[in-house]
């Protein structure tokens, strides 16, 4: 990394940016917004809308080019191209569903939108790797703040459409055709690459604990407000009022660089007392230092190793003592912990194992996600749009809770992140078995559960991989795990569940009275097939993470020996 930010607050501010990007990130879940403007304004049927609903799927979680991206060249290049698949991407389709310009051809529309989401990996892959960079010692409350922002942002749409926008899709298309980019152009200064603290920082915690405090309480502001003006249509004023309360819970994060600004004497004198101040001289003294040591000189994080490393065999010993008097040339591969190379990290069968189980996760709690509606329905509720929300919300809860207990745990014992994969899948198997079991008033509490569960998938995954494979490839690692969101989208509910209901609707022959090209299917027997395929596949999910956590338990023994987290030596952000 280059033209690094030096200083304390610099990091916040980028937080403060960051957040902002996180909730313009989440642009892709408008789809159900608009989506039934495009089908009556430019008269597509059921089919051709699910086409477009997977090139919203594709564009969104497709972002393996972001993230070599984003270790080339600084974030702002990188937001700069989200702000432009914003701007073309929805600008076509706003154009086609207001008229402007008439009979644009469908696959034209398809590649529009998977453009338009494809922003969302750009942003959220900027926002993500420089924040995780910015504190590498808070990776696990770093991703969960973020990715819950992330969760949220449907709401804070949904807020926005409703309030500001009147409920029109056009003006919607515009405003993300236009608005986001304009965002990013504000922010974009400031979501930067900092000098990450070399350090312990006693005010890191409660900076992070007020953040994680005013994105619970904005999440709870949402929810609240959402189902209340549901109820009770509240006047153009009181919502207006509403929005402009819920702007200001999202500029809360900015308060911790303001605070900074102001105290800035009282935090730093007592300091003064017990270090020296550093000084440009003698940071450039210190790294002359550094480079006329000796090469095998033994540090406190070579020491922190411990039974990691102690099966070194004598002749290895004997080659690192060869190869530091210049007398052999030998590339040493990483060890977990370390950075790896993309090519380096497929080779390990840890790599594999995160893939395999995340996409468990997410692939099958995608399933019912996509499926909330009818599988509501086939249950005798017709009206989904609590079950919506109720899920988001959950959804919301679980990729900070997940972030918040797994740093709590890994720091405290030492407890590999990955076993809280573990207990929420084995618990995703009972919410499964209680879906297909259709017992009644249960499918709330199973929506709310599974909400849950599948959002510490992602608050898991992600510093997981970073603490494995390193932070210097982390864009490019994180992107590929994405993969199995669309992955699994694809294979259980694209084949897997729509067949199984297609197939229940066909023997059942009720026709559809809304629309004569399809068929509605009613009963427990529309998806019961299907969740207990999704039951299994999160049994097979819960042996191989155990199989994972029990692997990967020596990595964090080291990584977090004493409490705090210890950066490899050999790690180059």
């Amino acid at each position: 990394m280059v033209n690094l930010k030096a200083g304390t607050r610099p990091p916040w501010v980028g937080l403060g940016a960051a957040v902002w990007v996180q909730i313009a990130s989440g642009n892709a879940y408008n789809f159900p917004l608009y989506s039934h403007s495009l089908k009556s304004v430019l008269g597509f049927n059921q089919h051709q809308l699910t086409m477009l609903g997977v090139a919203n799927d594709v564009g969104e979680n497709v972002g393996l080019i972001p993230g070599i991206a984003c270790n080339k060249f600084p974030p702002w290049v990188i937001l700069l191209i989200g702000a432009l698949s914003c701007f073309f991407g929805y600008g076509v389709l706003w154009l086609a569903l207001s008229s402007k310009v008439q009979s644009l051809p469908y696959w034209l529309l398809c590649l529009a939108l998977c453009v338009a989401t494809n922003s969302s990996a750009w942003l959220s892959t900027a926002v993500l790797v420089t924040n995780m960079r910015n504190f590498p010692l808070s990776r696990g409350t770093v991703a969960g703040v973020l990715k819950g922002y992330g969760g949220i942002s449907a709401a804070v749409f949904t807020e926005i459409y409703s309030t500001l926008l009147r409920n029109s899709s056009s003006k919607l298309l515009m405003f993300l055709a236009l608005g986001i980019p304009v965002l990013c152009f504000i922010v974009m200064y400031f979501v930067r690459a900092c000098t990450p603290a070399s350090g312990e920082d006693s005010s890191e915690h409660a900076h992070f604990l007020f953040t994680q405090g005013a994105l619970i309480v904005l999440g709870l502001y949402v929810l609240t407000t959402t189902i209340l003006n549901h109820i009770f249509h509240f006047s153009a004023p009181v919502c207006n009022t509403f929005l402009v309360i819920m702007v200001v819970l999202l500029m809360a994060p900015f308060a911790i660089p303001i605070k900074m600004t102001f105290h800035r004497m009282r935090v730093s004198k007592p300091e003064m007392h017990h270090q020296p101040v550093e000084t440009p001289d003698s940071v450039i003294q210190e790294d002359n230092a550094d480079k006329t040591e000796p090469l095998l000189k033994s540090s406190s994080s070579t020491t922190a190793l411990g039974s990691f490393r102690e099966n070194v065999e004598a002749s290895e010993v004997a080659m690192l003592l060869a190869e530091g008097e210049g007398a052999v040339k030998k590339k040493r591969r990483p060890k977990r912990g370390e950075d790896f190379r993309f090519t380096e990290a497929l080779i390990k069968a840890d790599f594999w194992l995160l893939f395999f189980v995340y996409f468990v996760g997410v692939g099958s709690g995608v399933t019912v996600l996509n499926n909330l509606a009818q599988i509501g329905i086939a249950q005798g509720v017709h009206d989904t749009t609590i079950l919506l929300s109720l899920f988001s919300f959950c959804n919301f809860v679980g990729r900070l809770g997940g972030g918040i207990v797994s740093e709590h745990f890994v720091r405290s014992k030492t407890i590999p992140r990955t076993i809280w994969m573990t207990c929420t899948q084995v618990m995703m198997i009972i919410t499964y078995l209680l879906f297909a079991s259709a017992i009644d008033g249960i499918l709330y509490a199973a929506t709310a559960l599974l909400g849950i569960c599948y959002g510490v998938q992602f608050s898991i995954m992600i510093p997981t991989v970073s603490e494995l494979f390193g932070l210097k490839h982390f864009g490019l690692f994180y992107n590929f795990m994405s993969l199995g969101n669309p992955l699994g989208a694809f294979l259980f509910s694209g084949l897997l569940a729509g067949y199984v209901y297609d197939n229940e609707a066909a023997k059942q022959q009720v026709p559809n009275l809304l629309s004569n090209s399809s068929i509605s299917c009613l009963g427990p027997n529309c998806f019961r097939l299907t969740f207990l395929v999704l039951a299994g596949a999160c049994g097979l999910g819960s042996i191989l993470s155990i199989i994972l956590t029990m692997r990967i338990r020596p990595v964090y023994e080291m990584l977090y020996a004493g409490g705090s987290f210890r950066l490899p030596q050999t790690s180059n952000h």
